[in-house]
């Protein structure tokens, strides 16, 4: 009778959660990378993960592939619904949102993944006119992440300044390009997508990008020389971008749920993107045959110095584009949450779980649910 009665028991437990999945609702999330990127298999299928979990089954993803919303068109998926949740990089769209994008000229200070990623978090969330410019597109903003530190990824050795003259190289956004133009390199502006054929074609010399590039775009297959310098890294993310019909149709309780599973997933995909698969790029570049070329110490030092005075090119340049008066003073807010952000990313050992609980803590648990993203 026992034996019986637990069976009927397991049973029922099965059939309600069954039932619990057919009535969840299934949201539609788009990374805009191939799956190989951390971006698609390390935060949204992390997404896919955590969502029910956080949410008991009450919400689900599937994840759209790049071949049906792309970065490039994000914003435009995200306005007209083809994805419910997507992730919008502002340095693409720096006339719509030049406060947010603000962060991302300052891309070439970051040295410490996990710590980046929360100041730039911690700044958004707090930041009065960034949630306004996503208020007018439409969005709610829902954490970022980081990657590993840029290198030059290139078809001809880089060792020295003189090498970079004339080299045409891919960059991410204005603070690249205005690097490369510093050494006489050719910034050329293309979709990371286009990336592997421009290198192939001889279109472009390289780019400057994270390694881990050499696997999420197959880069190893094409790139002959991989030169370390301290070109920053890549942080202005809105790496769950969510529609505001969408957030508005949600519950208060579902809307925190959404937090809680993005903010798990962004510290996990910024441990993949900066810390884990750089490892396992490296190895592969190694056995592909690339060459690993050590800079001479003037060029890193030249490339310090520039990205110090940088700093200040950053907010004249924000305040000159996009009419942002306080830009320098919003610079300074964001270079302090920077340095309270690697204490305590040094603090935790840069751990994922232990940064996603502080982020948490610090940021997310102050956050209103009924008002936020309103």
């Amino acid at each position: 009778m026992k034996r019986l009665l637990s069976t009927l028991l397991a049973a029922s437990a099965l059939m309600l959660g069954a039932a619990n999945l057919a009535d969840a609702r299934e949201l539609r999330i788009a990374p805009g990378a191939p799956p190989a990127h951390p971006s698609n298999s390390h935060l949204y299928q992390k997404m896919v993960e955590y969502l029910p979990e956080e949410s008991d089954g009450r919400l689900t993803a599937t994840v759209l592939g790049p071949e049906v919303v792309g970065l490039g068109q994000m914003k435009d998926a995200l306005q007209s619904q083809i994805a419910e949740v997507g992730n919008l990089l502002p340095l693409y769209f720096p006339a719509d949102l030049p406060m947010m994008a603000v962060t991302g000229q300052l891309s070439l200070i970051g040295t410490n993944s996990q710590a980046m990623g929360a100041a730039v978090t911690d700044f958004i969330v707090n930041c009065e006119p960034c949630q306004a410019e996503m208020k007018n597109l439409g969005f709610v903003y829902l954490g970022s992440g980081a990657s590993d530190v840029y290198e030059f990824l290139t078809t001809k050795p880089v060792r020295t300044a003189d090498d970079l003259k004339g080299l045409r190289l891919r960059s991410g956004g204005a603070p690249w390009a205005r690097l490369a133009e510093h050494f006489g390199a050719v910034p050329v502006q293309m979709s990371v997508l286009d990336q592997f054929e421009a290198i192939n074609s001889g279109t472009i010399d390289g780019t400057m990008a994270s390694i881990a590039d050499m696997l999420s775009f197959r880069l190893v297959e094409v790139v002959k020389y991989v030169t370390y310098a301290p070109l920053g890294l890549y942080h202005s993310t809105s790496n769950f971008t969510v529609s505001n019909v969408t957030w508005g149709s949600l519950s208060e309780e579902d809307r925190a749920a959404m937090i809680r599973a993005a903010n798990r997933a962004n510290a996990d995909f910024t441990d993949r993107w900066g810390a884990k698969m750089p490892e396992e790029a490296e190895a592969a570049a190694n056995e592909a045959g690339v060459e690993f070329v050590e800079a001479d110490p003037s060029l890193i030092e030249e490339i310090k110095s520039f990205v110090q005075d940088d700093i200040q090119t950053a907010g004249e340049y924000s305040k000159e584009q996009f009419g942002i008066d306080d830009a320098p003073e919003q610079i300074q807010e964001f270079l302090a949450l920077v340095d309270k952000w690697q204490a305590i990313a040094e603090e935790v050992d840069n751990d994922p779980e232990e940064m996603a609980k502080r982020v948490y803590d610090e940021v997310w648990s102050k956050v209103d649910v009924a008002s936020y993203g309103g």
